[in-house]
């Protein structure tokens, strides 16, 4: 009990603390990993991500959950986001809605009472469904604006390569932490955007930063500043 006490703390505690930089001259992006969490890759990307300061939110499977929890504690430990990618992985587009709420809380069920406000189907793939589900769970669905397919590159340069040139102010970035060259790819990005004025902040630390609240069963793709 005093374990998932101390867990449901650190969860909270990632999601809502805001960075003090406030807004000034730095840019602020979002980069969010799907699938894992994947044991030794993701135990690379902790590291990378707490030497460079940065953070990040993690959409967790519910079935990588049970084979990796020092994983998902970590991720939180460290101020990291956790959101839901559904237990199985599987395209919810293709499911009924009992389904797919089954899906979600099988999921959440694992997290043991963490504050998750972010649903990404699996691949992107929405549907009225998805979106009802998601509404009724209280969790606002989460899509990308800069989706370099690092999944099916595997060159950890040209993956930063096309991050770096198509990012702006505000953008959500997909990536995953299922392989060496994902995990290279991400730092990699972090050092060429953090010297260009880039700061790495969690889904819901950007929203806030851009005085969004997240409503249920909406889509977000990014937050760019207003104006």
């Amino acid at each position: 009990i005093l374990m998932r006490r101390i867990f449901t703390l650190l969860c909270c505690l990632a999601i809502l603390a805001v960075p003090a930089w406030g807004e000034g001259s730095e840019k602020y992006v979002a980069l969010t990993f799907d699938d894992g969490p994947s044991g030794r890759f993701t135990q690379r990307l902790l590291d990378g991500l707490q030497e460079r300061g940065a953070h990040a939110t993690f959409l967790l499977c519910g079935y990588r959950i049970q084979q990796y929890p020092g994983e998902v504690q970590r991720i939180a430990a460290e101020g990291h986001e956790i959101g839901n990618h559904g237990y199985s992985h599987r395209n919810m587009q293709q499911l009924s809605r009992r389904d797919i709420g089954r899906e979600l809380m099988d999921t959440q069920a694992l997290l043991k009472g963490a504050n998750v406000r972010f649903l990404r189907p699996p691949g992107g793939c929405s549907s009225d469904g998805v979106r009802q589900v998601a509404e009724a769970r209280g969790l606002a669905i989460l899509n990308w604006s800069v989706d370099p397919r690092d999944w099916a590159v595997q060159d950890a340069d040209a993956v930063a390569r096309e991050v770096v040139k198509n990012v702006a102010d505000g953008d959500v970035i997909l990536l995953h932490d299922m392989s060496d060259s994902s995990v290279t790819a991400a730092l990699k990005i972090i050092d060429q955007l953090s010297a260009q004025g880039y700061r790495f902040v969690t889904v819901s630390q950007l929203a806030a930063l851009r005085g969004c609240i997240p409503k249920a069963g909406k889509t977000y793709y990014s937050f760019p500043p207003a104006g």
